[in-house]
């Protein structure tokens, strides 16, 4: 019984010539490789999303690149590369850096450099804002001065100081 097998010649090829020596490894041609395969776009991982729950009290700083959605209590500065939302019921006292804000609960304090505010029916605003644009529901309540309207880079050239 053998433990090999002896190669046979692949369909399509010549034979080999009687006493002619057998094929090596390094004689065989190497196919061609494919062609390279285009660069894809690096894909952004999607953002995540933090939630401060409803029965939560913190005090603090938030910074960061993902979205912030606040239902409890948070004293402090939010300083985030993407969106916040404030739920009905919610309180945030401090000052807000955001690409969008939604407010549905109480926010004491100013918003600047946003691409998007949204002040729903239920949002209570005590505060300035600078942003690109502001949508402000019947109902809602605000107080303070209000900058809008103004390309981006400008209102978040002026937030920064």
């Amino acid at each position: 019984m053998a433990l090999w097998k002896e190669a046979s010649p692949a369909a399509g090829t010549p034979p080999l010539p009687a006493g002619a020596p057998p094929a090596r490894e390094t004689d065989k041609v190497a196919p061609m490789p494919l062609a390279a395969e285009p660069a894809r776009r690096a894909e952004r991982p999607a953002a995540k999303e933090t939630i401060i729950a409803a029965d939560l009290a913190i005090e603090g700083k938030i910074e960061g690149a993902g979205h912030v959605r606040l239902a409890g209590r948070f004293k402090g500065d939010v300083h985030v590369d993407g969106n916040l939302t404030i739920e009905p019921g919610a309180h945030l006292t401090g000052q807000v850096y955001a690409k969008t804000v939604v407010i549905a609960g109480e926010l004491h304090g100013n918003i600047n450099g946003a691409a998007r505010v949204e002040l729903l029916e239920s949002g209570v605003l005590a505060g300035d804002v600078k942003a690109e644009m502001l949508t402000v529901a019947a109902g809602s309540k605000m107080r303070g001065s209000v900058e809008f309207g103004w390309d981006g880079k400008s209102a978040r050239l002026a937030a920064q100081g």
